[in-house]
């Protein structure tokens, strides 16, 4: 979040850079993976866990780190990943329960919908048998 550090900005401009580190299901995963963890994970986990390619992670993983999401150790050789705030559980919650309505109220929705649409399609149906 060093992206504007010669003005003064507004705070949903730092949001919106907060999300962008979000805009990426393998980096959600990734967050979701460390939450789930006690402790540190080593990067060895986070590629087999997402089946991707390690240069592919390694950028993924860069942009968590840019955007302060998460922070990486070396231990010898290993390279062990960690959230960087005890708060990035709380948000990634946030998203599921938002997620869970949005989608709860879109299916309620679409069966009233199908509900209003439903009684109208058998009389076209017969129609055309005719």
């Amino acid at each position: 979040m060093d992206r504007f550090p010669d003005r003064q900005v507004d705070l949903s401009e730092v949001e919106a850079e907060l999300f962008k580190g979000l805009a990426h299901p393998v980096r959600v995963r990734v967050l979701e993976l460390l939450a789930a963890a006690e402790g540190t994970v080593p990067v060895s986990d986070l590629l087999a866990s997402t089946g991707m390619e390690a240069s592919h992670l390694s950028q993924h993983l860069s942009v968590l780190r840019h955007h302060h999401l998460v922070r990486s150790t070396r231990r010898g050789s290993q390279v062990f990943y960690e959230l960087a705030s005890p708060q990035v559980p709380d948000l990634l919650a946030a998203a599921r329960e938002l997620l869970l309505n949005v989608l709860q109220t879109n299916q309620e929705q679409l069966a009233w919908s199908l509900a209003q649409t439903a009684p109208a399609l058998p009389s076209r149906l017969d129609s055309r048998d005719v």
